[in-house]
């Protein structure tokens, strides 16, 4: 792979900052070697600080979700950081240490040989608020610690395996920083009005003392009329309970499992789970904390998983059903620019694997899936779909074991990528992504616990899809299978949280200049608010910045990454 280009990989004309206790901030430029070129100054002003320097191209600092906001309150936007405490993480994921204390402070601690802090506890998500505009208590490192520190991480990334790449991932990943903090402060466009009419048409009326609405309460009733006794279908040890009384052995409310099951009760029972979760996930008072002056602002966590993949503190806004789409309505005279990426997994499998036949299917502007079926599959596009999905996720048994045999012959090269990953996690060993990104091995490791966790190719217990986060590292530890096939997955997830942080960076570097606004981002997938006279200036730019991040994250390659976009008024039009 070749050096990435300079304006997102080295670092130049940087300044430090970090605000003191006093609530002044220290500021100190620096060399190319990362040490202080001059002397430490103190400024009243954070804002004023980096304000009077529109020269500087990219500011080192401890945090960004704990400094960016507060800059961005006073209308100050930076072009470039890197986020000190972001890249301990990163750094200790390659050194095989995930899971240790990651703060600056942490870090300044085992580079002195002292006693190591414990991270402090994330706080909660404020519903409908913006992020804080100051430190959290303890934060505070002074700025010639935090050097120290930002020094020795330059030393690190040179003893990584890819230096190159390694400091390509971090740069990305304080560019997502960035992003995250900027959508937070924009919010996503709400429209309350067509949500409260939603909620009234799926739920019906709402009953004093916050009871459920009359919707459910009929569901409820029918519920219990299907099994002949009273039932509280928001149980599911109620159901299954109730269930086995009239013969029928369930072991969970799933609705995968309930679709199987021949009893009157089925119906009523899984549109009562539908609307049950809306009314709870997506309600009055749901609406109430968290939608403020026509915007949602959920809190996006950057990196959020091993993965790679974003969370949010809160608010639910990866899990927005299609239903409540329609309340996400642009301002009168704006558009969304909603972006699919278009089968990201299998190009993103090409790219890390080099497999010739793969890259060269993933390089032409026919469907993929379609392409690998002409080779493989008899022109079978669903199988060939299920065996791509098969090797990345680890369905290698039965029909999944036939279709990945059909897969090796013809693309051997990126079947037996994913097979080593596999082997790698079910022994213990490190996977990294293709930028360096590390899977830990086993325990000691669990992912953060979000909203947005789920199992890969299933359902949650209410039907909705999940995202493709299984197995826990730290959970279930002693399953080598089951870390097999986390690792099978990670390098090519992994490796395409990478690439779309590269394209964020890129998209916001090309929206710099418009009135657009980067507002939601999940995993192959982003929207855009502009104005009505932007959206095709955006679309061409979501194309651009989309072949611009596979060239950065996987050097050259025939590989594609093309988007679907729409340009609509209202979200749920865009599917």
């Amino acid at each position: 792979m070749s050096d990435p280009p300079a304006t997102l990989a080295v670092m130049t004309d940087r300044w430090a900052l970090a605000p003191a206790e006093d609530g002044g901030v220290d500021v100190a430029p620096l060399g190319p070697d990362g040490l202080p070129a001059g002397p430490v100054r103190r400024e009243s002003d954070l804002a004023g600080a980096v304000r009077s320097r529109p020269e500087v191209t990219r500011w080192v600092w401890r945090s960004t979700p704990d400094v960016y906001p507060r800059l961005l309150a006073t209308g100050v936007r930076v072009e470039r950081c890197y986020d000190i405490e972001d890249a301990e993480t990163l750094l200790l994921g390659h050194e095989g240490r995930y899971g240790e204390p990651r703060s600056a402070a942490a870090a300044l601690a085992r580079l002195r040989g002292g006693p190591v802090p414990p991270d402090p506890p994330q706080r909660p998500a404020a519903p409908g608020a913006q992020s804080p505009l100051f430190e959290p208590a303890g934060a505070h490192v002074p700025l010639g610690d935090l050097l120290e520190v930002y020094a020795d991480q330059q030393r690190r990334h040179r003893l990584t395996a890819h230096p190159d790449r390694m400091r390509l991932l971090t740069a990305a990943e304080s560019a997502g920083m960035l992003v995250a903090a900027e959508m937070n402060r924009a919010g996503l466009p709400w429209s309350s009005g067509v949500h409260r009419e939603l909620l009234h048409d799926l739920l019906g009326e709402r009953y004093a003392g916050g009871g459920e609405p009359r919707r459910l309460a009929e569901l409820a009733d029918e519920v219990s009329a299907a099994f002949g006794r009273r039932v509280r279908p928001d149980l599911p040890a109620d159901v299954v309970k109730a269930f086995a009384q009239a013969g029928i052995k369930v072991r969970s409310t799933r609705r995968w499992e309930l679709r199987s099951v021949d009893h009157p009760a089925v119906a009523p029972l899984l549109e009562y789970k539908k609307l049950y979760r809306i009314w709870v996930a997506h309600g009055w008072s749901w609406l109430q904390d968290w939608v403020r002056d026509g915007r949602f602002r959920p809190e996006f966590l950057a990196g959020g998983t091993v993965t790679g993949r974003w969370v949010t503190n809160g608010g639910g806004a990866l899990q927005i059903p299609k239903v409540i789409r329609r309340a996400v309505v642009a301002d009168p005279g704006w558009r969304l620019v909603v972006a699919d990426a278009d089968q990201m997994e299998p190009r993103v499998l090409a790219a890390i694997s080099r497999d010739p036949g793969l890259m060269e299917v993933a390089g032409r502007a026919s469907d993929l899936y379609q392409a690998v079926s002409d080779r493989a599959f008899s022109g079978d596009r669903d199988q060939a779909k299920l065996a791509v999905l098969g090797a990345v996720y680890g369905q290698t048994s039965g029909d999944g074991l036939k279709n990945l045999a059909a897969l090796r012959r013809r693309f051997p090269k990126a079947v037996a990528y994913v097979d080593e990953a596999a082997r790698a996690g079910e022994e213990g060993r490190l996977v990294r992504t293709w930028l360096g990104r590390t899977c830990p091995p086993a325990a000691g490791a669990a992912e953060d616990a979000t909203e947005e966790a789920g199992i890969p190719l299933g359902e949650d217990d209410t039907g909705t899809q999940a995202d493709g986060q299984g197995w826990v590292p730290g959970y279930a530890s002693t399953d080598s299978r089951a870390r097999g096939r986390f690792a099978r997955n990670f390098v090519v997830q992994g490796s395409a949280a990478d690439w779309a942080l590269l394209l964020l960076a890129a998209l916001r570097q090309a929206c710099a200049g418009l009135r657009a606004e980067l507002v939601f981002f999940q995993h192959d997938e982003v929207i855009v608010h502009c104005p009505a006279e932007e959206a095709d200036t955006v679309v061409q730019a979501i194309r651009d910045c989309a072949g611009l991040a596979g060239r950065l994250t996987f050097g050259d390659t025939p590989v594609r990454f093309p988007f679907t976009t729409a340009v609509v008024e209202c979200y749920a039009d865009a599917k």
